[in-house]
């Protein structure tokens, strides 16, 4: 096992009706700028539960962060913060919503000329403005780590960032709020926490035992949960379990004294910069043909993953590697997530040029978990996947 540092200081509020908590947790004459989507939290009933529990509060609302938050939205976002001499922000939303709020975060406090620059120049961000989420979409585990991913229409860009100074104080968790989530924001919600427990998971054995089973019993939880919710979004049970999971898949803990790959997140980026398409749609896309592409280096974890979540026992080490990517595959289209890029869009014939050249031109030349992935690699795992 790796050497490691782990801090996580973001306090959770999990349950039944922990909305009406906020008022204990916001620190007092905070002026709050509420941030949120699409406008699915009026129907649902949460905008007024956060208002009812925000009613000691001044608070300014800015809506309309889209699924992939948009840099120019938030833009128009910051000018507000700015302007209304902000102090606090709340992001009331799935992954979206929370990750245009910590770039704001970080934008605010920003003395640089382009906020842009906080995604391309790579430094950790280390202060922030004050801020905490109510979870509305479980996912992305943006809710309990410090990470952000940012879309920029102009350039057609989807950049990460992140750093220690992006840990939201605290996030509220409840499970209700699942009941009015649509079918199709359910799967992506199950594929994105699967895939990013397999990032951290599907590299090489290390010693990391502990690790490996935190790392299976969330994909073992997510299998299990998956048919329940989505059959049933009202079923809380499923529903706690389906959401923890999503945190906890992504919350840093699973991560600590391992290798990690992310070269399937990556390349799905590109895929919604360049096509619009649901981003764990795009980590379903080219997941199984990753592990096919890298079966070599990966194989020993294959076999061991397909053995301890899926149960599969009879054959060679390589025939149950083979079976537990297959499954993988089948466990997404059960979900009624379609895996091939021609699924998604016409016009895929030079996407894998197209991402390859993207990367040489940042100078990703070695992603993955040897980094040894080159652009040529990311074109040819892409073109498999059409």
């Amino acid at each position: 096992m790796n050497n490691f540092k782990y801090r996580n200081p973001t306090k959770i509020l999990f349950g039944k009706g922990q909305i009406e908590n906020l008022s204990t947790e916001i620190p007092a004459n905070s002026k709050i700028l509420m941030l949120y989507g699409g406008g699915s939290i009026m129907k649902n009933g949460v905008y007024d539960q956060v208002k009812k529990a925000l009613s000691g509060y001044e608070v300014v609302e800015f809506g309309g962060i889209p699924a992939n938050p948009e840099y120019s939205v938030l833009l128009d976002a910051l000018k507000v913060i700015k302007e209304e001499q902000i102090t606090y922000l709340l992001a009331v939303g799935g992954g979206s919503v929370i990750d245009g709020t910590k770039f704001l975060s970080a934008a605010a406090l920003y003395e640089g000329e382009t906020p842009w620059d906080l995604l391309t120049n790579k430094k950790p961000v280390t202060e922030g403005m004050p801020f905490a989420t109510v979870l509305t979409l479980p996912a992305t585990g943006s809710e309990m780590n410090s990470g952000s991913v940012i879309t920029r229409a102009e350039t057609q860009e989807k950049l990460a960032f992140g750093g220690p100074g992006m840990f939201a104080q605290f996030s509220v968790l409840d499970p209700e709020v699942i009941k009015s989530i649509p079918q199709r924001q359910l799967a992506n919600g199950i594929a994105d926490a699967f895939t990013h427990v397999m990032e951290q998971y599907m590299t090489y054995p290390i010693g990391a035992k502990l690790q490996d089973r935190f790392a299976e019993s969330i994909m073992q939880t997510l299998v299990e949960t998956a048919p329940a919710i989505m059959k049933d979004p009202s079923d809380y049970e499923a529903a706690s379990n389906f959401m923890w999971s999503c945190t906890m898949a992504l919350n840093g803990l699973i991560q600590q004294g391992v290798p990690g790959d992310w070269a399937v997140h990556s390349m799905g980026h590109e895929l919604t910069a360049l096509y619009g398409i649901d981003h764990a749609r795009t980590l379903a896309i080219l997941a199984g043909n990753h592990y096919r592409y890298n079966f070599e280096t990966k194989k020993e974890k294959l076999a061991q993953y397909a053995e301890r979540v899926w149960n599969i026992t009879d054959g060679t080490l390589e025939e149950k590697a083979h079976a537990g990517i297959d499954k993988t595959d089948e466990f997404f289209k059960s979900l009624k997530i379609d895996i091939k890029l021609s699924d998604y869009t016409k016009d895929y014939s030079e996407t894998g040029s197209t991402v390859a050249k993207r990367f040489t031109e940042r100078g990703w030349e070695g992603l993955g978990e040897h980094k040894s992935l080159k652009p040529s690699d990311a074109q040819k795992i892409i073109e498999m996947s059409y």
